[in-house]
């Protein structure tokens, strides 16, 4: 349950870094930053020039920065537990961010809402979170076969 909490607000605040830098890269003031213990955490930006260039920022910084810790683990640490928690972090990232955008338009909510009213087509949202969620998932699945292929490699050299 913990790895899912620190996931949780490891996600949220990769997330707001992607808006973040968007923001600053497109000429806006961030103002604050907000990852409350219980809600939705939020990056107030005024003046935001670039809104729709800045709500994007979060969901695709918020997947390819767990993506790219979780590259750099498995090529340069190779260290078991390290690996699993990058590599459970970075499909976690994938399928909230994914799912945020790619289901979120029902509701017009969050950064969904904000990029059907900067009018960004639905189809965008949909199709960021079939990719962000599918992502995810091959990254999970990859994890888990490394560590099966771990697990039947130490059963092979106990019977031996």
């Amino acid at each position: 349950m913990i790895i899912l909490i620190l996931s949780w607000y490891g996600m949220e605040a990769v997330h707001e870094l992607g808006h973040v830098v968007h923001a600053l890269a497109s000429g806006g003031i961030v103002n604050s930053v907000s990852i409350p213990l219980w809600g939705i955490s939020c990056t107030h930006i005024n003046p935001n020039p670039y809104a729709a260039f800045v709500v994007w920022g979060g969901p695709i910084w918020g997947s390819l920065i767990p993506i790219t810790l979780w590259l750099v683990v498995k090529k340069y640490f190779r260290q078991p537990l390290l690996m699993s928690v990058a590599a459970f972090f970075a499909g976690f990232c994938c399928i909230a961010n994914g799912a945020y955008l790619g289901i979120g338009w029902m509701d017009r909510v969050g950064d969904a809402g904000d990029l059907m009213r900067e009018g960004v087509s639905v189809g965008w949202l949909i199709g960021f979170g079939m990719i962000a969620c599918v992502s995810g998932l091959i990254i999970w699945h990859l994890w888990t076969n490394e560590l099966r292929k771990k697990s039947v490699g130490q059963a092979v050299t106990d019977k031996v």
